[in-house]
Parts: C-alpha cells; structure tokens; sequence
C-alpha cells in the first residue's frame, strides 16, 4: 500500500510492528503472539452509535494479541484498531452480541471516529456453535470458556487496550468509553459491576442483564405452543399483538401505532378470537383462535413454573412474538417449532449439557427445574444483575442505558426491574446512571419508535463536560402514508422513572412532549 509523507517521516504507521508492542501481555496470560498490520479501512456509513454518517476511509494499525490462561486451555483473540493520523485520544471497547463476545468488523466505526477501539472473541469464534465450546464434553461444561465470555476476557480486553494504545502513540488515553447492546448492554453493565475502573463511561443498552433468568424465560413462548399443542402461524400472531396495539394505542392522547404507557394497557387477546383475518405467505383467510388467544396472553404474563408462581416477565403487547414464539409453517394450518437459538442452546448444551437433549419432550417440570438451576449455577457467573454500582461511582464512572419499549427479545420490565433495584440501594445513583425507556422500538433498533441514536455523544458529554443528560434527544421512522413518507419525528426521551407524555401540539414535534 502507498505510504503517506507524514508516515514516512515517521508518523505512528512506522510504529505498527510487532516489536513495537513487545511488551503487551499482563500478568495473568501467556501471550502466544502478536500481529500487526497497516490498512486502510473502509466504513460506507457508520451507524447512530457514533455522530458520523459520512463515507471514510482510515489508515489503522491493527493489532492481534492471542493469548491464553496457564491451566484454562482457552485461546483467546483480542483486537486492537488504532487510526494512524486522527487519534482523538479517546479509547473505546465495542461489545457483541447473542453468544458472539466481540468482533473486529465492529471496530471500523470507531477508529474513523479517531477512537482507538479493542473487541475480544472471547475464547471462541463468532461462527462456533454454542456446543463446540460450551461443552468440554457430552455432561461437561467448559467452564474457563464460559467464564471468558462472561466476564474475564472482557476485563483482560480493556487492559490490553489500553495499553496498546499506550505503546503506540506514547501515552495512554485520556478518556475510556464502551459501547453495546444486547449482549454487549450486558457486558457493559458486568465492567460497571465487577471492573469499575475500567471505563469513564458506559452506553450499555436493551442489556442482557438478569441473563440467568431472562434466557431461560425466552423459552416460555414455545413451552406455551407445546403445553397447547398448536402453533400459531406469523400472520395469526401478528394479528394478535395488532389488535392489541390498536386498543392500547391512544392511552397516550396520540394515535401512533405506539403504546407510550404498556403499564395502562389491559387488552385481553380473547376478545378477538373469532375475528376473519387475510394472510399472506401462507396465503389464506382463518380466525383467531381460542388457542393463540391463550398462547398471547401467557406470553404477556411470562414464564410460570410448575406451580403457577411467576419466573420472570413476559413481553410487552406492542412486541412481535413472533421471534420467541416463532414456527415454521407450509401452510396456515401446518406449522412446526422454530425456537430463539440462544435460549435453545441454554437449555440444551448449557443447562442439560447435551447438546442433542430434544425440547419436544420438555414438560413444565422439567422447565421448571431447569429455570431453578439456571439461576442457582450461573447468577454468579453470567446473571449480571448486581444492583450495588458503589465501585463504578467511587471511580468517577458514568453510565447510560435506554431500553426499547417494544423489544421482541430481551424483557424491557427486566431492565425496568435492575435499575429500581439500583435506585433503592442508591437512591442517588441518578447521579451516575440513567435509564430511558425507548417508546416504540424493537431490540437495539428498528420498529416505528423514537431511536436515540445520540445516545454516545451524550455519554461523551456526561464524562468530559459534566453535562448532564436531562433527556435524550431520539427520532423515529418516517412512516409512509399514501406513498408519501412522514416527515422524520423528533422527541426527547425521558430518564427513568419519569415518562415522556404528550401534553398537546404536533405529535411529530418534540415539544409535544414533556417529562413527568
């Protein structure tokens, strides 16, 4: 590749060799090698996690550290993209997502922000089956490999990281953020409770938390389809969570296709049964039946065990349920199981530690059973739910999560459930960590709600200005009418426990809307 003057004349791009970073490793790792290389990387439009959208091209040394733990049998890759001319002397950890830990393709994004970034593998590969790791052998888990991915090698990422970048550029960052959703809200949420000093600040959102229950409790939809042996299609289900969003709809004083207030909506699914509704792949015409009535209002109460006591939540009326309570059909009448893989993989190669265990023969008691052991085995490990943040706070440490109102995978009263169980060990922790319900948004994005996609630069602001994040300004997608598409609508949304209410105006502008 071409060689810019500046690089030449000794830049940081002379300083990307192996040798340079001789002295990466920490105390607890053996390193078996580092990699470095110069590219040019490409980002054609970088997402609303950071404030860019423009096309960029960054010269980066990349670099590789792979490492393992004395007696742990793990290999571990961890990734460090540093831009050459443009370090904004900020670092930042990228999270994953499902079982993935991290991924370099992730790290694109941030350094042609001038971020140096780290993201980790975590000891096995994005492509690896659940079983190939999780499972020493048919009985065993591997339990280094799991305890990588919890928590360990995330800790032993943000220090490499750091001192990566340290190395290369001859001081060590001035600021350290991270930045996930899903299982990286998690992972965000696990540095804030176990490694406090890691990072300033913290975007963790639709967070994994509370994973040794809500993954278990991700099964229930399909417990549900086979205690009543009928599986809904799609179209029927869909049907269901439309009728419920029609009913609940302007709680709120605005007709949007977005239930603001889910705590006021009371719809019952068997009021509808009977109801002709027209269906496309599979085509045809059917009525709602009693069946999916009851499969929708058990998936709006949440899991249940053997004994009717409550495990966990349920999903809110306005979420699809059609990814936890998915079926595969040929036609409306025909359709088979087709279960969340994460929450398959737990029950199967993590709880049962049989990776071939067959879910059709699961009864409530057997669920039951493995829901108690899920928590009782792995609160520790993965449950990510540790409501005293006392470490984050004494380190100066800032924290912002939103969660969307109308996610289809991840339990929004969950999140509802840890940050309340924050604030009563810490009423004060307002201070350092805020929580916004996202109105109308599906997991991490999507839906017709309102996306706060400045959510990062908030955070950024928080750390090094000191101002603090009232509200988070968010916008939601333009919706089509007649073939004209809807100007963008704006809102602020508001930090728990107070509710973004419409106090009257246009409903597409934010001044519709207030706090309370």
């Amino acid at each position: 590749m071409c060689i810019s003057e500046a690089s030449a004349l000794g830049a940081p791009s002379t300083k990307c060799t192996s040798n340079q970073f001789a002295s990466l490793t920490l105390p607890n790792i053996n390193v078996l090698s580092v990699d470095t290389t110069v590219a040019h990387t490409w980002v054609g439009k970088l997402t609303n996690a950071f404030p860019s959208t423009k096309n960029v091209s960054t010269e980066v040394c990349q670099v590789t550290v792979t490492y393992t733990h004395p007696g742990w049998n793990d290999t571990i890759n961890t990734w460090v993209w540093l831009p050459i001319e443009s370090w904004n002397h900020r670092f930042v950890g990228m999270g994953g997502g499902g079982w993935v830990t991290g991924e370099q393709s992730a790290l694109g994004q941030p350094v042609a922000e001038g971020y140096a970034a780290v993201s980790t593998d975590g000891g096995h590969l994005a492509s690896a089956g659940t079983a190939s790791w999780a499972l020493a052998s048919q009985g065993n888990l591997n339990w280094p490999l799991l305890q990588d991915f919890s928590a360990v090698a995330l800790d032993e990422a943000a220090s490499l990281g750091k001192l990566a970048t340290r190395l290369f550029y001859g001081s060590p960052p001035k600021y350290s953020y991270w930045n996930g959703c899903s299982t990286g809200g998690r992972q965000g949420h696990m540095m804030a409770q176990r490694f406090p000093e890691q990072y300033d600040g913290i975007l963790a959102t639709a967070p994994a938390i509370n994973w040794d229950r809500f993954i278990p409790a991700e099964y229930w939809p399909q417990l549900v389809m086979q205690l009543l042996d009928y599986y809904p299609s799609a179209c029927e289900i869909n049907a269901i969570t439309d009728f419920a969003i029609n009913a609940c709809d302007q709680l709120d004083g605005v007709k949007d296709g977005i239930i603001s207030l889910p705590g006021l909506c009371e719809f019952d699914a068997f009021s509808v049964v009977g109801k002709k509704i027209q269906c496309s792949n599979p085509d045809g015409s059917l009525k709602i039946s009693r069946k999916a009535a009851q499969f929708a209002t058990a998936v709006w109460a949440g899991a249940q065990d053997s004994k009717g006591s409550s495990l966990w939540y349920g999903l809110p009326h306005e979420a699809p349920l059609t990814r936890l309570g998915g079926a595969t059909c040929t036609s409306l009448h025909d359709c088979s199981p087709a279960p969340f893989a994460i929450t398959a993989d737990w029950l199967t190669a993590v709880l049962s530690r049989n990776a071939s265990f067959d879910l059709s023969t699961l009864t409530l008691d057997d669920y039951s059973r493995l829901f108690r052991a899920s928590i009782n085995e792995f609160q520790s490990v993965i449950g990510t739910r540790d409501p005293d943040l006392t470490g984050f706070k004494n380190a100066g440490g800032k924290m912002l999560t939103w969660h969307g109102m109308k996610d289809q995978l991840i339990f929004y009263n969950g999140t509802v459930d840890y940050y309340t169980r924050v604030l009563e060990l810490d009423p004060a922790a307002h201070d350092y960590y805020r929580f916004f319900p996202a109105p109308g948004v599906e997991h991490c994005r999507g839906g017709p709600g309102w996306y706060p996609g400045d959510s990062f630069q908030a955070l950024v602001d928080w750390v090094e200005k000191g101002k603090e994040p009232d509200t988070l300004l968010a916008l939601a997608i333009p919706t089509a009418t007649g073939g004209v598409v809807a100007p963008t609508r704006t809102a602020y949304l508001c930090p728990f426990p107070k509710v973004m209410t419409y106090i009257g105006g246009d409903p597409d502008k934010a001044e519709a809307f207030a706090c309370k």
